[in-house]
């Protein structure tokens, strides 16, 4: 018998993601502090919240395999955080304007009963188009993407955003990484297919 699987998440597009194999999983949102320490690099940062995320539910279930991601976009040497509003979501997409903005995923599985624990960072290199402050404001106003990293779902209407994107995970930019967490599941004793 498989261990159970935990998505240490709240979010409805993981979840919709982790669905694509057909795994038996639960949700549990890990409560966490998600500032970024001084000087840490977008990379460590996303992958310490990933594994905060899934060391807080993996104390609370030992025996379960616990998956924890979070994710943040950098443009230039600026982490774009979640906008929470409006304005700081206009300013973000403003800037990303013709620009290339990397999106790092942390992604972490765990185990606390077998001490099994593998991390990652998977990139995704997005270019955005020109667009007008207009054409900003409607996607704003459709989509209102306030806590998503760097203002933008590419999941649903963020596409007419961008040029084109670059990875090697299509789902990484969604905010899990399907490819690499299949073999990270593996490597824990899950059998996807």
């Amino acid at each position: 018998m498989q261990a159970p699987i935990i998505l240490a998440s709240s979010s409805p597009f993981r979840k919709a993601l982790l669905e694509r194999l057909n795994l038996p999983f639960e949700c549990h949102a890990p409560e966490i502090e998600e500032s970024r320490q001084a000087g840490e690099s977008a990379g460590a940062y996303v992958c310490r919240l990933a594994e905060q995320k899934a060391r807080a539910i993996s104390s609370q279930f030992p025996e379960a395999v616990v998956i924890g991601s979070d994710q943040c976009a950098l443009l230039g040497d600026q982490i774009l955080g979640k906008p929470s509003g409006p304005e700081n979501a206009l300013k973000q997409l403003k800037a990303a304007q013709g620009e290339t903005v990397i999106f790092h995923t942390g992604l972490c599985v765990m185990q606390a009963s077998s001490a099994f624990s593998e991390i990652d960072d998977i990139l995704c290199e997005v270019k955005f188009r020109r667009l007008s402050d207009q054409q900003l404001n409607h996607y704003l106003q459709v989509e209102q993407p306030y806590q998503c990293a760097g203002s933008f779902k590419s999941e649903e209407y963020g596409a007419v955003l961008f040029d084109h994107q670059r990875g090697d995970d299509p789902t990484a930019l969604i905010g899990l990484p399907l490819i690499r967490l299949v073999s990270m599941l593996e490597n824990a004793g899950i059998t996807v297919i």
